[in-house]
């Protein structure tokens, strides 16, 4: 049994005697395989007492020391690729082909691309009779979440970094092993002591105190919708910068011009990389009516081609949701489409043939869907496709656009003025036309509507840390 100890103060590892621990099962066998300690109130007491304190030493730090923090995370990371990878595979059941690759890359990106913008970056500028300075905003409260741990924690730590902000990290309870880690890589960074901390246990006991204490200045969330609204409302009481990266229900719009050969099985893949627990997915694949009955060929062709099983195994495609609460929750999506007769093109309820433990899920499609269904306006938060027919473009925008949420919409063509076009009238945070994902660019990252408020990545994450000074 693992004992996973990840309160972090002041440059200090620290165990709390008979307090509460949560229990940590892998999602591949339901198998309890140890316990995290869970941090006291006291302990984030403590944290903001140290991240205060520390304030003044990280708003020295100068470009060149920030940038050297930076590349130790880098290098600490890369040096123990392995470990965080398998850490990542066991306690959210990434497969270890994804976690070994994207899970990784995608947080050193972060930390790659917040390097060259601080190179460059002045801080004070001289404008039209006045003096522009930007200085750190203070301590800030980062919130992160369990289906991508290094991705949204490391893009929050670099430009809070960046900034000269101390930090105090609140993680998942369900990626506690990656965490620690992290905490490891970070204790070797010459970060100043302070200002790194992390407490780590039950989101709803620890974060409420995180959100409305009158030390912290921000508070960067990413995670559900719901819970992003509660933060909202804590955080005001006490007037502090709120930034969060929330729920989703992208759209894929595929042209009539395309080779749906090619393009419907990657519109599959990125629907369900990650068993589907990515808040950017296109879970809503948008088709031409005419198309439809091809559609669904090339659909059910290719998922049996997808392999899901241990996430060990390097040739796992699709593994285990992480936890028990989310496979029951995605199962009563697929149970209500299908006594509510929409049509399932494949999958369903249950675990797949041949697996009889863990919390794996058969990839489902649901075809010719309406928008105005709970398939298509819900984040079901697993590996749930639904298939939505358009009969014109203008149409396709539309129904796109009709969503509560955000953050991210995709289209597939074959000419790119035409999608360049067609992604200006999408109402979402960012659109990716003709890739499979939007790759290391440094490029900003955050939601309308329902999913959010802020921006993340690059210069643009960077200013969401800092407050503006005019001196004239």
């Amino acid at each position: 049994m693992i004992k996973v100890t990840n309160t972090y103060l002041n440059g200090k590892i620290i165990s709390n005697k008979n307090n509460e621990k949560f229990e940590l099962i892998n999602p591949a066998n339901e198998k309890i395989y140890g316990f995290l300690e869970c941090s006291t109130i006291k302990n984030v007491e403590t944290a903001i007492s140290s991240a205060k304190q520390s304030q003044h030493k990280l708003a020295s730090l100068d470009i060149k020391s920030k940038i050297n923090i930076l590349r130790k995370i880098l290098n600490g990371i890369e040096n123990r690729r392995n470990d965080f990878a398998e850490a990542i595979s066991l306690e959210m059941g990434a497969p270890i082909k994804l976690s070994l690759t994207t899970q990784i890359d995608m947080g050193l990106d972060h930390l790659k691309n917040t390097i060259d913008v601080l190179k460059d970056y002045r801080f004070e500028q001289t404008k039209d009779g006045y003096s522009e300075i930007r200085v750190p905003i203070g301590v800030v409260g980062l919130i992160t979440p369990w289906n991508w741990p290094l991705n949204q924690t490391l893009t929050k730590i670099a430009s809070s970094i960046a900034a000269g902000c101390p930090i105090i990290i609140k993680p998942s309870e369900y990626s506690p092993l990656s965490m620690r880690l992290l905490i490891e890589v970070m204790h070797e960074s010459n970060i100043p002591d302070g200002g790194f901390n992390v407490v780590n246990g039950i989101g709803s006991k620890l974060g409420p105190v995180i959100s409305q204490h009158p030390d912290i200045s921000m508070i960067s969330f990413t995670g559900s919708t719901e819970v992003g609204i509660q933060i909202q409302q804590q955080a005001a009481q006490t007037i502090k910068r709120v930034s969060l990266e929330l729920g989703g229900k992208s759209a894929h719009i595929v042209c009539d011009d395309v080779d749906l050969k090619k393009t419907i099985p990657i519109a599959i893949n990125q629907c369900f990389i990650n068993s589907g627990q990515s808040c950017s997915a296109p879970t809503r694949l948008l088709v031409p009516r005419n198309k439809l009955g091809e559609v669904k060929e090339v659909a059910l062709e290719h998922i049996n081609t997808i392999n899901t099983g241990d996430p060990l195994d390097p040739v796992t495609d699709l593994g285990p949701v992480v936890n028990k609460k989310q496979y029951n929750n995605v199962q009563r999506f697929i149970d209500k489409g299908i006594n509510q007769s929409i049509e399932l093109l494949c999958g369903g309820l249950g675990r797949p043939d041949k697996i009889s433990e863990g919390f794996y899920i058969k990839p489902s499609i649901f075809a010719d869907v309406s928008n105005k269904s709970f398939l298509a306006q819900e984040e079901i938060f697993g590996p749930v496709l639904v298939i939505i027919c358009y009969t014109n473009i203008e149409e396709a925008i539309s129904i796109t656009n009709d969503s509560k949420y955000g953050l991210s919409s995709y289209i597939s063509c074959s000419n790119i003025q035409t999608g360049y076009e067609i992604a200006k009238k999408i109402q979402a945070g960012q659109t990716i036309i003709n890739k499979i994902s939007r790759g290391s660019v440094p490029a900003p990252f955050g939601g309308f509507k329902m999913s959010g408020n802020g921006r993340e990545h690059g210069i643009y994450g960077l200013e969401d840390y800092l407050e503006v000074k005019a001196i004239i």
